[in-house]
């Protein structure tokens, strides 16, 4: 379900009209996360730790209203839930778009993100089904360290999901951390609510 902003009355009306035109109107941060915690959290339920963080992920997402809004034929709508689409590599090293359903017991989403991993595989070629435009999109890169990031991107596509990216898991004296990119639409989402994303999803992971 999705509710549509009344622009007249949103106090972002003239943050998303400056934005919007713009070439490239995505803005994205790069930072270090500490999964100490949560990579024994995934142990103890029994997930993969990839399952662990991407929950935690859209379980911040849903909890920050910004990051639930999204441009559809030029006007600003709230969606009530986010999903991801997370990139599924093959064993031919190629890779394809999935379609993750959130739900908040990480049970039966553990579920879905095994089910959706194993369709993949068995697929070719990147699209692989019919995707909403309540996503985020979602991809790790287990091999690299990386310190900055950037995305393909076609300026002429309309496009407003935040795209969040994790890196290699690191440690160090028994610490774990890895790197988390985050791009967002700056017509929807600001510094500011980019902050208020990290400190929730920071505290899931710490859990």
């Amino acid at each position: 379900m999705k509710q549509k902003i009344n622009l007249d009355t949103w106090n972002r009306k003239e943050h998303f009209l400056f934005f919007k035109q713009m070439e490239e109107p995505f803005f994205g941060v790069t930072v270090t996360v500490d999964c100490t915690k949560a990579y024994e959290k995934a142990k103890e339920l029994g997930v993969s730790f990839f399952t662990y963080y991407l929950h935690k992920t859209l379980e911040a997402v849903n909890a920050t209203e910004s990051f639930r809004y999204r441009i559809c034929n030029d006007e600003v709508f709230i969606f009530d839930q986010i999903d991801a689409s997370a990139t599924v590599l093959r064993d031919d090293a190629t890779f394809g778009f999935s379609y993750m359903k959130y739900n908040k017991d990480i049970t039966v989403f553990a579920a879905t993100v095994k089910n959706e991993i194993a369709r993949i595989q068995a697929t070719t070629g990147l699209l692989t089904t019919e995707y909403p435009e309540n996503l985020i999109h979602f991809s790790a890169l287990p091999w690299i360290n990386f310190t900055s990031f950037s995305h393909a991107r076609s300026y002429s596509w309309p496009d407003s999901c935040p795209k969040i990216s994790f890196g290699k898991l690191m440690e160090v004296d028994g610490k774990k951390t890895m790197s988390m990119s985050i791009h967002v639409h700056h017509g929807l989402v600001d510094g500011y609510h980019v902050g208020q994303f990290l400190t929730y999803f920071e505290e899931l992971m710490n859990e």
